[in-house]
């Protein structure tokens, strides 16, 4: 697998440079991370989140760990982790467990924490467990500019 083709057709309408680096199969951010020799808090990834029968997806670094307490507690209800299965019907051109921190390209609405605007350079999983895309910080702050801000995470 390369990059998803729902997150490439979204760069490109964006106009947004971008590459792509390849690194060896990780199962889980922290090890990408580890591997592809970026820093953790530079290494966006995304959890979906199930609500009231829709999905929201929070972005976050890959350092933290999303608040779960915290999202139960702003918005006042159930709020809980998709599924696997879920999560193969959401993003079909994504692997479990490496889809892009870009909901917007799949039409999701989506919390971006806001320790992530800090970084000049972002990087995140391109669909697979083996390519990672980087752009400028300028530019993923303004593929999420819809994005409601705040604190979504705790570190681990």
């Amino acid at each position: 697998m390369t990059i998803s083709v729902t997150l490439e057709e979204f760069l490109n309408r964006h106009d947004t440079q971008y590459d792509l680096i390849p690194h060896p199969h990780t199962g889980s951010s922290m090890e990408t991370a580890e591997q592809a020799h970026v820093p953790g808090q530079r290494l966006a990834k995304a959890v979906i989140l199930k609500e009231e029968g829709r999905y929201l997806m929070v972005v976050l670094p890959s350092v933290e760990h999303v608040d779960m307490a915290a999202l139960r507690a702003q918005f006042g209800h159930g709020v809980d982790l998709a599924t696997e299965e879920e999560l193969v019907q959401l993003f079909p051109d994504c692997a479990v467990g490496a889809i892009p921190p870009a909901g917007p390209a799949w039409g999701m609405e989506t919390y971006l924490d806001e320790c992530l605007l800090d970084e000049p350079e972002v990087f995140f999983e391109a669909g697979d467990h083996e390519e990672l895309v980087r752009i400028d910080g300028g530019s993923f702050q303004q593929l999420l500019k819809e994005a409601q801000r705040g604190h979504y995470g705790h570190t681990l």
